[in-house]
């Protein structure tokens, strides 16, 4: 059990993330290049400095929590934390960019609702002296202002 631990670490980390893309629409999956633009060079970047710290004997991995698998030197496991941890972090981000979109969303498909006697928002009030129907500035004579 314990030669599974880093793997299941991994799945659990995705189990999370995973309902991100449908449920609340990250939309990473449904952009394979620029996931994959975005993936590349972490995982170049992490498996060069984990290749080096190896080699020189600054870091290595407990045959007790990998199932022994390696890949170039690094146990497959750490090939998919590579991939994994970036990829969740890139949806959780892609979701709370768009935090107040996303809770309309969320409303709109019951997952939320307003707390009662929490108004909402009332809309903006227009200023007649600005509004669409306000009478317009003419321009002077000698052209544009400002330059």
């Amino acid at each position: 059990m314990d030669a599974l631990r880093y793997l299941l670490i991994l799945a659990a980390c995705v189990a999370v993330t995973l309902p991100l893309e449908p449920v609340l629409g990250a939309r990473v999956y449904r952009q394979p290049r620029r996931l994959l633009a975005t993936l590349v060079p972490v995982v170049a970047v992490f498996v060069l400095w984990d290749l080096i710290a190896v080699a020189r004997g600054h870091w290595w991995f407990s045959p007790r929590y990998t199932t022994g698998v390696t890949v170039a030197g690094l146990p497959w496991e750490e090939w998919l934390f590579f991939v994994v941890v970036p990829l969740c972090a890139l949806l959780t981000f892609e979701v709370l960019g768009g935090g107040p979109r996303l809770l309309r969303r969320a409303e709109r498909a019951g997952m939320l609702r307003r707390a009662r006697g929490v108004p909402a928002e009332e809309p903006a009030r227009r200023d007649p002296a600005t509004g669409p129907d306000a009478p317009r500035a003419r321009a002077s004579a000698g052209g544009r202002r400002g330059r």
